[in-house]
């Protein structure tokens, strides 16, 4: 099963990459993932991996995800070395105006599990839909927000306070 979700954010994408390239933050902006910890040396960049876990219903599904590509500021993407077969991915593109467009793709699936596997991707969709939406939403959230508050921060200092 495949599916995606994209959003325009009013930021740079050097600072929307700096939150979506960061495994610490996942948490903050991810929805649906319960677990998203450094399994490897490196903690971003090719190579690096991540134990991953996923609610979909009452179960946490994922395993344990690999870095494939890594193209600073503009694609980071995953694929699954154990669990749940999965291959994801963050697209940024600069937009005139300098705001940025987010995208999210995640395809996933039940590999060798024949008919009941169609029938859980096919049960499992809606959700994972769900999840993808409000990710690149409460990333757009997260990054307009952090915007604003430099701004002010900016602000207050060049009036001395």
């Amino acid at each position: 099963m495949r599916t995606s979700a994209c959003i325009e954010v009013a930021a740079p994408i050097e600072e929307v990459w700096k939150i979506v390239s960061d495994p610490g933050r996942a948490l903050s902006f991810m929805s649906g993932v319960t677990r998203w910890e450094v399994a490897s040396e490196n903690a971003t960049g090719l190579g690096a991996r991540y134990r991953m876990l996923l609610r979909v219903g009452s179960a946490e599904i994922g395993g344990l995800i690999e870095v494939v590509e890594w193209d600073e500021p503009s694609d980071y993407a995953w694929t699954s070395v154990t669990g749940v077969d999965q291959r994801g991915r963050f697209r940024l593109r600069r937009m005139r105006g300098g705001g940025t467009r987010v995208e999210m793709r995640l395809a996933y699936g039940v590999a060798g599990s024949g008919p009941f596997g169609w029938i859980a991707e096919q049960m499992a969709a809606p959700t994972v839909r769900g999840h993808l939406r409000r990710t690149v939403q409460q990333l757009k959230r997260l990054v307009e927000y952090e915007q604003l508050r430099e701004r002010a921060a900016a602000r207050r200092a060049a009036a001395g306070i």
